[in-house]
């Protein structure tokens, strides 16, 4: 019997799945090398990621859900899937990071790669983000799940026949793991990624607020500004706990979940909101395949935040961890500088794994979804974009 291969010193591969997915992960058996000067500092790959990977060209068919408390979030279907793939096709789920959404170059490659594949791909851009529309005052958050159950209910009701997956990044990826988690063995979906993940939210605001990463901290609070201001009005009457001049001129992401956020969703304050929307505490209950990829120099998602041993005594859960890659960045591989990052072709290989139906465990088929609840045409539009 032939040994298991090992992955290679140059990255940190843990985790109570990682025997079963290594032989079939090969770019883990290969060494991870950054681009020459891009790749050497987490500051400038971030930054050269952010503002020059190239943006692939994709005709989006635009879907506006209703969820239950008269909230919309828009879904950006591949236009002409439903014409070119058979029902049964793979289902895969994207989550941008905050303040992100279909337009981001990451999002645009990880749905190439996967449409290539044969699979039918589709953006979840959470309230606000996208230009999806904001139909009451809350936004979203890092601990609020309620959307991305509501999403993965109606692909399932409108594809019944597709297994489901879905990749996050950042927070989405937060996002993510905290439904895997919440919904443990009743979790529809047959398989997920969760890629530069913050999981312990109170260690990455330390160090979110710590030198250069101020840079990162002023431009994701002048995107929660922005969207905060085209929706203004729906906010002018809110009294409460609610800080409206806090939100509105927010020098930093924490200044906002002051202001807004954190009394949307209940909680005492912005450290209690981190305190209780880590995903960090949510991995142990993840039932469903889950693939997590780090950076083990990311500025926004520190290395010291993974929840490392929860992940090696889940039997469910890989933890890959490159020695550079920045946040976002990963500008490595063979279509570097400006193509698709690094961790394209590990995710594809990983969700193909289990398309195939080769898995540590099978999903509990226990989840039924009730068809007469939530029909395919309930609560939503339909737009070119």
């Amino acid at each position: 019997m032939s040994a298991t291969p090992r992955p290679h010193p140059s990255l940190e591969v843990l985790g109570g799945a990682a025997e079963a997915f290594l032989p079939v992960l090969k770019t883990l058996h290969q060494p991870y090398k950054p681009y020459p000067f891009i790749g050497w500092n987490r500051h400038v790959e971030t930054i050269f990621a952010a503002f020059f990977r190239k943006l692939p060209e994709v005709r989006f068919k635009r879907e506006c859900l209703r969820t239950p408390d008269d909230g919309s979030v828009a879904l950006d279907w591949v236009s002409g899937d439903d014409g070119r793939l058979p029902p049964d096709s793979p289902l895969l789920v994207l989550l941008p990071g905050l303040t992100g959404g279909s337009d981001d170059t990451y999002v645009r490659h990880m749905l190439i790669r996967a449409q290539n594949k044969g699979w039918r791909v589709v953006v979840f851009n959470s309230r606000g983000c996208a230009d999806s529309p904001v139909t009451t005052p809350q936004f979203y958050s890092a601990s609020f799940t309620g959307d991305m159950r509501e999403v993965v209910r109606h692909v399932s009701t409108r594809y019944p026949k597709a297994n489901i997956f879905a990749v996050g990044w950042s927070l989405g990826a937060n996002i993510l793991v905290r439904y895997l988690g919440e919904e443990s063995h009743r979790c529809p979906l047959s398989g997920a990624v969760s890629l530069c993940n913050p999981f312990n939210l109170i260690i990455a605001d330390e160090d979110f607020r710590k030198g250069f990463n101020n840079i990162y901290d002023k431009a994701l609070a002048k995107g929660l500004r922005s969207i905060f201001k085209r929706h203004l009005l729906l906010f002018e009457d809110m009294g409460g706990e609610y800080n409206i001049p806090l939100a509105l001129n927010a020098k930093t992401v924490k200044d906002f979940d002051e202001g807004l956020t954190r009394v949307s969703f209940g909680f005492k304050s912005a450290d209690d909101y981190y305190s209780h929307s880590s995903s960090s505490d949510s991995i142990r209950n993840v039932c469903t395949p889950l693939l997590c990829i780090q950076a083990a120099n990311d500025p926004i998602a520190p290395s010291r935040g993974i929840p490392r041993d929860d992940i090696k005594e889940n039997p469910n859960c890989v933890l890959v961890v490159t020695p550079q890659g920045g946040h976002l960045g990963w500008v490595a591989g063979a279509e570097t500088p400006l193509g698709a990052p690094w961790t394209d072709l590990l995710v594809v290989d990983f969700l193909e794994h289990l398309r195939k139906g080769r898995q540590p465990e099978d999903p509990d088929p226990s989840f039924n979804i009730d068809e007469s609840e939530h029909s395919p045409s309930e609560n939503l539009e339909s737009l070119e974009v």
